[in-house]
Parts: structure tokens; C-alpha cells; sequence
């Protein structure tokens, strides 16, 4: 999600109508932090305990536990989709959301993660990998953001979906065949993991020299 300013995130969502029909400067449409696409970011975060518990129940190895901690993982990655499309689109956005959407997207991922890992259904090094690039690129992020925002790409939104996919299926039991695509569906995700993470990495050095650039020829 984008941002709007601070203090617009609690307004009401109307504007206020003036003499002649026309609008002041003061009058901008406010954009509620109660909104359906902040909501939906709430409820992922709410799921994240929620996934955990359903995936470690009884040992974490009973197939019906395993099969409802899927749905709620389910549940987390489809409204990931909806929640950022619904406040493009009705120009839902708040700074609420700009914080609190990245963190619900990479809290469900690692919780997964981690307790896959835990299990000895993972290896701990792709759970390595993974969430060193996650927090490497977020920390990037920071790095960077006086001089500008680093897009997310196709290749970012392709290792998304690759990471999902892949988290699902070792979440539920798979046997046979299932087994073995699965594991080939995590080295798609581990190796975009990388070429992604790479390529943010040469967007953050270039966009820093051209911002420290502008900065010196501004002198």
C-alpha cells in the first residue's frame, strides 16, 4: 500500500462542501483507518498466532490440524491480494496500512517458515535464506527512502507468489509425487528469493549514487 499524509489517516471519508459548490484547500477527502483494506491487513496479523498453534497442534504431524493451518495460511495470502487492490482502487490508503501491510506479509511467511523448520519438514537453510533476504531488503528500504521508493517488480511479485505456494504445500502432508513438486516448487521460490533480492540490491546502489548526485550538483 501507499501513503497519504499522517493526519488524514483518521479522517471521516467526506469532504465538506463550501459557498458556490466548490471545494477548499482544506476540504480533501480523509480516508477512515477503519477501512475494509486495513482490516483485512488486521486480520493477517490476527492469523499469524492463529496459523501457529493449528500447525504445532498435537506435535505438529496430525494431517487434519496441518490441513486447517493450510486455510488460514490460505486465508492470510488471499487477503494479502485483496487488501492492497482494495485500497488502490477506492484510494484507501493510510500510513497505518503503509507500516502494517509489509509486516503482516512477512510475519505469516516466517512464522510458516520458522516452524516448518522446527518440525524438520525444511531445511534450515532455506528458511535461512529466505528470511536474510526478507530483512535485508527492508532494511535496504530504509537505507535508501531520502532518496527515493524502490518499486516492486514483476520478479518480486513472481517470488511471492513462489514463496506462497510453496509454504502451503509443505504445510499440508504430502506424499509421493506431491511430495517430490513440492520440493521443486521451494527451489523456484529459494532461487527467485536470490535473483530478486540481487536485483533490489542493484536498485538501492543505483538509486543512492543518483540521489547523492542531485545533492551535490543542488550545492
Amino acid at each position: 500500500m501507499s501513503g497519504i499524509p499522517a493526519s488524514a489517516a483518521g479522517g471521516t471519508g467526506r469532504t465538506t462542501p463550501v459557498t458556490g459548490g466548490k471545494l477548499g484547500a482544506g476540504a480533501v477527502s480523509q480516508v477512515s483507518l477503519w477501512n475494509i483494506a486495513n482490516i483485512l491487513t488486521m486480520l493477517r496479523l490476527v492469523l499469524v498466532p492463529g496459523f501457529v498453534m493449528l500447525l504445532l497442534a498435537d506435535g505438529g504431524y496430525d494431517p487434519i490440524w496441518r490441513a486447517w493451518a493450510w486455510a488460514a495460511f490460505a486465508v492470510a495470502m488471499i487477503t494479502d491480494v485483496f487488501d492492497g487492490h482494495l485500497a488502490r482502487t477506492y484510494n484507501l490508503v493510510t500510513d497505518f496500512g503503509k507500516i502494517a501491510d509489509p509486516i503482516a506479509d512477512k510475519a505469516i511467511m516466517a512464522a510458516g517458515l520458522i516452524c516448518l523448520s522446527s518440525l524438520g519438514d525444511l531445511p534450515w537453510w532455506v528458511t535461512g535464506v529466505i528470511l536474510f533476504r526478507e530483512l535485508g531488503i527492508t532494511l535496504m528500504r530504509f537505507w535508501v527512502i531520502r532518496h527515493g521508493v524502490i518499486p516492486a517488480s514483476r520478479g518480486g511479485k513472481m517470488k511471492t507468489l513462489a514463496q506462497g505456494t510453496a509454504v502451503g504445500m509443505y504445510v499440508l502432508v504430502l506424499t509421493g509425487p506431491l511430495a517430490t513438486f513440492r520440493w521443486w516448487v521451494m527451489a523456484v521460490a529459494v532461487l527467485l528469493t536470490v535473483l530478486t533480492g540481487l536485483d533490489y540490491v542493484r536498485q538501492a546502489v543505483m538509486l543512492r549514487r543518483a540521489g547523492l548526485a542531485a545533492e551535490r550538483a543542488a550545492r
